[in-house]
């Protein structure tokens, strides 16, 4: 099956000027690799979306620039702005179809947790993706975890329970928690008034009332003593 293709150009705009690039729907880039010298480039931006689509970050690509015979690259990271959404920058990472490179690989629950389906806890997902060492061309899209393994509170997915071909090797911890079931978050629930405490707050009313006649009476005996000098 043919790589997708995307044809990049040499950029000569660079630092902000690069927003009139984006304007023109021109989206700048970079290309970096091992023994390779980095360089700044530019492609149409709905070209490298089309295939960003498809591809995500562990696919590969054929890059051509300006011409240039193709080479294998990766999408290493598409920067986009949080507030817009829009395209900001893309960067390729040039690999040697003959040596291991290590990606992050996204990592995608699978199943039903019985747990769940009772309304008796939560999924709590702390690793979203995982770094993998493969060759370039068996590289997964993503893993995959099982929650229907997840049968009672605090259960967990760990990376150890991944599946993974014998080509691929996970760099992350084995131990290392993918995904669990937490607890519900219990609600609070509001004091309810009774007969007793309505009692105790009227006594506490009636003190009050003892406490602030003692007091006007010690001021009226200090005016009457004024009074008398």
């Amino acid at each position: 099956m043919a790589r997708p293709k995307i044809v990049a150009e040499k950029r000569k705009i660079l630092g902000r000027k690069v927003k009139k690039l984006r304007r023109e729907g021109i989206l700048p880039a970079n290309l970096f690799g091992k023994k390779i010298k980095s360089q700044a480039l530019q492609v149409s931006q709905k070209e490298l979306l089309e295939v960003f689509e498809k591809m995500g970050e562990t696919g590969l690509i054929d890059l051509a620039v300006d011409k240039q015979k193709a080479r294998p690259v990766l999408i290493s990271s598409l920067q986009v702005d949080p507030v817009t959404g829009s395209s900001l920058h893309v960067d390729f990472h040039q690999v040697d179809l003959e040596e291991k490179t290590v990606v992050a690989v996204p990592i995608e629950l699978i199943g039903t947790s019985p747990v769940i389906e009772k309304d008796e806890g939560v999924l709590v997902q702390p690793l979203l993706e995982v770094e993998v060492e493969a060759l370039p061309q068996q590289l997964p899209d993503h893993l995959e975890a099982d929650v229907s393994v997840l049968t009672k509170l605090n259960d967990a997915v760990r990376v150890s329970d991944l599946k993974v071909g014998k080509e691929v090797e996970i760099k992350a911890e084995k131990n290392e928690i993918v995904v669990k079931v937490g607890a519900l978050r219990e609600e609070e629930v509001a004091p309810v008034a009774t007969e007793e405490a309505g009692v105790e707050e009227k006594g506490e009313g009636e003190e009050g009332k003892e406490i602030e006649e003692k007091k006007e009476e010690k001021e009226e005996k200090v005016e009457t003593q004024k009074s008398s000098s």
